[in-house]
């Protein structure tokens, strides 16, 4: 598993979070996921003949991580920015736990968005050639 590869990618979530909180809308933020993911997809696809689907499940999680830290951080502010999240949030089991809510959701949505890019990473592998090793490693 190349974990350099993964924490690299998911500097994305890392951006998607902050972004998420404090510029995109839910109802655009879809537009800004999917070139993520063909990127990410792509660059497994090239650094990795093996384990891609491996790679891009794990990627999904720690963009999950990142996503929810910042969410759950700037709680109030994303709740009041994205008020379809916080009626949705509202409307579950622990409605006096946002946050803790936010990172059940978070978990289940990293894992969804890692099998997501897991799949693309596959169909990319089909598509691309890995990159070369470099010489005398």
């Amino acid at each position: 598993m190349n974990w350099k590869l993964v924490l690299q990618l998911s500097m994305f979530g890392f951006a998607m979070g902050i972004a998420t909180v404090f510029l995109i809308p839910s109802k655009i933020e879809p537009a800004f996921w999917l070139p993520i993911f063909l990127v990410c997809a792509y660059a497994i696809a090239r650094t990795s003949a093996t384990m891609r689907f491996l790679h891009g499940l794990a990627l999904g999680i720690a963009n999950s991580v990142w996503i929810t830290a910042a969410h759950i951080l700037f709680s109030a502010r994303y709740l009041a920015n994205h008020a379809q999240e916080a009626a949705m949030i509202g409307s579950m089991p622990l409605p006096d736990s946002p946050r803790l809510m936010m990172a059940v959701m978070g978990l289940v949505a990293g894992i969804v968005s890692g099998v997501v890019i897991g799949l693309l990473a596959l169909a990319a592998g089909l598509l691309v050639k890995q990159s070369p090793k470099p010489a005398g490693g």
